[in-house]
């Protein structure tokens, strides 16, 4: 009876792990994690793409001044050629300082993750097999025990999965920013050009529903830590297979409510925001 209760125990106890890392994952910064030498490689990136991003932006300008002055006489005018002057000289201004620029949304962002951590007290509740669940299994026979391995069996190998699709999501977050980090200056060169501005804006939009997913998902684990604060009800009075089958579907229940809240995080960021 051993090998039952460890399998459900062990897959709980890889929810929990699952849970504890998300809390890391969400207060980290990209520059720390792994000991910062992806954020390196990072930076190398940005830093060759900004020469790339210079260019474009030229030629975004060429092209927003083409499209917007029928003739050159209009650039003869003063407040058109501050207009374009202006827009250049921001447009350069974001490519240049682009990366402070996205480090200042994402500081930003995370105060507001620590708020809300700071505020609801947040710790990762570590779930445990219930004792009543133990010693019913513990009191089995044999032949009685045979339903209980494939119950088990699947109960533990869904934890388990659940517990995978979690951080994989949470670290599919994670990776995104990276992603934007380092290709930013292409998009952001697209300021330049008032028809093409739209890519910039739209980048950004991106880039800070992306960093606002971290929120989001605080809060669902804020919301499931209060949601399972009782363990899932227990029928005592009902046969040992039933008992375990019951406990087993509320909490797969319960944790498929979380896996789905934060796996919908970047849309429910998208609606709330609009971005």
């Amino acid at each position: 009876m051993n090998w039952i209760v460890g399998n459900l125990q062990n897959a709980l106890d890889t929810w929990n792990g699952k849970l504890s890392e998300i809390y890391m994952l969400v207060t980290q910064s990209p520059a720390d994690f792994k000991g910062g030498a992806i954020w390196n490689i990072i930076l190398n990136i940005n830093g060759a793409l900004q020469a790339i991003g210079l260019a474009l932006l030229v030629l975004f300008f060429v092209v927003g001044v083409a499209r917007t002055c029928t003739n050159f006489s209009e650039l003869k005018r003063p407040e058109q050629a501050l207009k374009l002057f202006l827009r250049f000289a921001i447009a350069k201004g974001i490519v240049t300082y682009g990366l402070e620029l996205m480090l200042a949304v994402f500081k930003i962002i995370q105060g507001i993750v620590t708020t809300i951590m700071a505020k609801s007290s947040f710790q990762a509740s570590a779930m445990t097999l219930p004792q009543s669940i133990i010693d019913a299994i513990n009191k089995c026979g044999f032949f009685e025990s045979i339903p209980l391995w494939a119950v088990t069996l699947l109960g533990g190998l869904f934890v388990t999965v659940l517990s995978f699709i979690l951080i994989l999501t949470v670290y599919g977050r994670f990776f995104k920013l990276y992603m934007y980090t380092a290709i930013a200056p292409i998009p952001l060169s697209s300021f330049a050009g008032e028809g093409t501005q739209n890519i910039g804006k739209s980048f950004l939009k991106s880039y800070i529903a992306v960093c606002l997913e971290g929120a989001i998902i605080v809060l669902a684990c804020v919301i499931f830590s209060a949601f399972v604060t009782t363990s899932p009800s227990v029928d005592t009075g009902a046969a040992t297979v039933t008992m375990v089958w019951k406990y087993v579907g509320e909490l797969i229940f319960n944790m498929l409510v979380l896996v789905g809240t934060i796996r919908m995080s970047d849309r429910i960021v998208r609606e709330m925001m609009g971005l």
